[in-house]
């Protein structure tokens, strides 16, 4: 990925952490965003530096199209260019659906659907430009295996694989490629609660019987933001340790 430059949302913590770090060690600057939790960000942006890479910090709350135009533009600005948009910034709201409010919806499919689409929507048109992009959307299995308490992320994770699949439709002919990686229960903070309240039901249901790391998703994303990848588009890539319907 040398010469290349990425983007990375959610990225101070987790797979979006790990996604940042093998972007920077396959050669790509990497813009490094989060909404909160600065001494995060800037520590990701450091190991990245540290192990010889480049990488900028960039707050962004994905949910406000302005910021997300905003901060591509600092990005552009400074490197020219973003060649890759890795969508992975992320939010669970998780209650029965009796006991969603109306608050649980909006707040999970304003970051986990609208925050793809603004951050897309901001940098097509210098990928459009350049005759080249890679847009990758960071789902989940819940899209399409989601569990108990699950409605309204499994909507938006459902939503962003149909986006994706429209926009790889309408983008292809410009060189620019959209797809989706589909982690199943990945062993990070955003997964605490969930893995705490049932570790041992979600092993039974793998068939590789561990839960995922954030190592095991990014190397995905590294191979679809590359050059090889070119005739790879509108794809949901499920990584996800065989994970059964129960």
């Amino acid at each position: 990925l040398s010469n290349r430059v990425a983007m990375v949302t959610g990225a101070s913590r987790g797979i979006g952490r790990q996604i940042a770090r093998d972007l920077a060690k396959a050669g790509a600057k990497v813009a490094v965003t989060y909404r909160q939790g600065e001494h995060a960000g800037q520590a990701v942006a450091d190991e990245i530096s540290v192990a010889g890479g480049t990488a900028m910090l960039c707050q962004l709350d994905v949910s406000d199209a302005e910021q997300c135009a905003d901060a591509v533009a600092k990005v552009e600005e400074k490197w020219g260019q973003i060649d890759i948009l890795v969508n992975n910034a992320g939010v669970v709201k998780d209650n029965l659906f009796l006991m969603l409010e109306a608050e649980d919806w909006d707040v999970v499919l304003d970051v986990n659907l609208k925050g793809a689409v603004h951050c897309a929507k901001a940098v097509i048109r210098g990928m459009m430009m350049r005759r080249y992009g890679r847009i990758i959307n960071i789902s989940s299995v819940a899209g399409t295996k989601s569990g108990r308490g699950q409605a309204n992320y499994a909507a938006s994770k459902g939503a962003l694989e149909a986006m994706t699949r429209s926009l790889a439709v309408e983008l292809g002919g410009r060189g620019i490629t959209v797809n989706a990686i589909c982690p199943g229960v990945v062993a990070t903070e955003m997964s605490a609660e969930v893995r705490k309240l049932g570790e041992k039901e979600i092993t039974d249901r793998l068939v590789i019987k561990r839960m995922g790391q954030p190592e095991d998703i990014s190397p995905w994303v590294v191979m679809l933001a590359s050059e090889q990848a070119g005739y790879v588009t509108g794809q949901s890539f499920f990584i996800d340790g065989g994970l059964k319907l129960p």
